[in-house]
Formats: structure tokens, C-alpha cells, sequence
């Protein structure tokens, strides 16, 4: 097996790659791109016929979309269960010292313990956390055309000014869930 594929490739390799996706899908002919937008190619795929919304050839706009994220859930899969990184995830030093004055010690496994163990999720907290947290990614990707991927990537490279505010919107808020949020939520203000 090649080594490469046993370890995260750098940002230098990777985002290149990732750039990539604009023309590509330019050439081909599609505009779009991203990972929210299934959702709904799902529902018109199981959904029964009658709905408006749902009511369109969810092969022909969408069908590639599905196939691109099921190669995302695969690829997950391969990379956790048959390559699986050995190594821990690197945080920097000033980010350790910042979530450890927010209570966060165990570092150890891909997310934090003491935020995401059933402990932990099966609070009332918890609970707003996941509940609250699905609605509002639900929420702001319905309301803003569209998920990160989908206008950092594609809408940025197409020039749409939508995906210029929705980038802006999605780094502030970011940085409100980081800096106000979280501490909120873990108890700390």
C-alpha cells in the first residue's frame, strides 16, 4: 500500500486538488457543488410524487452530487477502518491551553471527550447542543443557498456575490460559536 495514503496529505497537495473541483465541474457542465443540496435529492428520490419542491429529475441534477457523497462516506470508511492513521490529531499548543481554560483536557481521540461522550451528550446541554446546533446548520444552509463547500467552492469561483456574503456570514459566525458559544454552552460566562 502506498505510503502516502496512510498519512493526511498537506495543505500544499490537498487544497490544490480541492481548487480543481471549480473548472472541472465548469467543463462538465455543472455549476454546483456541494454536499447540502442532497438532502433534498434524497427526498425526491423517497419522496412520494406530488410535492412541488420535491418534483424534479433528481437523477439529472443531482445524481452525480449522491455518487460524490457516497464516495465521501466511503472514502471515510477506508480511511478510518482499513488505513487508520495511528497518529493523534495535531492541536496546536495555544488551542490546547485555550480549550483547557474551557474545561477540555482529553485530547486524545479525533474529537474532545468531555464534549462529545454519551456522558456528556445525554445532558439537557448535550441536548441543546445537538438539537440546537442540527437546526441552526439546517436553518442557515436553507437560508443561504447552500453549505460551505458549495460556496466556497463553487459559488466563490463562479463569482456569485451571494456566496461572497454567505462566506462571510459562515467565518462570523464561526468565530460567535467559538468565542461566545462554546464558553456559554460549557458553562464558563
Amino acid at each position: 500500500m502506498p505510503e502516502m495514503l496512510l498519512h493526511p496529505w498537506p495543505w500544499y497537495v490537498a487544497g490544490p486538488l480541492i481548487g480543481l473541483f471549480a473548472p472541472l465541474l465548469l467543463w462538465l457542465g455543472n455549476r454546483l457543488f456541494g454536499v447540502s443540496s442532497n438532502l433534498r435529492h434524497l427526498c425526491s428520490a423517497i419522496a412520494p410524487r406530488g410535492i412541488p419542491y420535491l418534483s424534479y429529475d433528481w437523477r439529472r441534477e443531482g445524481g452525480w452530487n449522491l455518487a460524490f457523497v457516497a464516495g465521501i462516506v466511503v472514502g471515510g470508511l477506508l480511511a478510518g477502518l482499513v488505513f487508520g492513521n495511528p497518529e493523534p490529531v495535531a492541536v496546536a499548543a495555544s488551542t490546547r491551553a485555550s480549550l483547557a481554560s474551557l474545561g477540555v483536557h482529553d485530547l486524545t481521540g479525533l474529537v474532545p471527550r468531555e464534549l462529545f461522550a454519551w456522558s456528556s451528550l445525554a445532558t439537557a446541554r448535550g441536548w441543546i447542543v445537538i438539537v440546537g446546533g442540527g437546526f441552526l446548520v439546517g436553518f442557515g444552509t436553507a437560508y443561504a443557498g447552500g453549505c460551505t463547500s458549495g460556496h466556497g467552492i463553487s459559488g466563490v469561483a463562479n463569482l456569485e456575490k451571494p456566496s461572497f456574503i454567505a462566506l462571510g456570514g459562515f467565518f462570523a459566525g464561526g468565530l460567535l460559536g467559538t468565542f461566545v458559544l462554546l464558553p456559554l454552552v460549557l458553562g464558563l460566562r
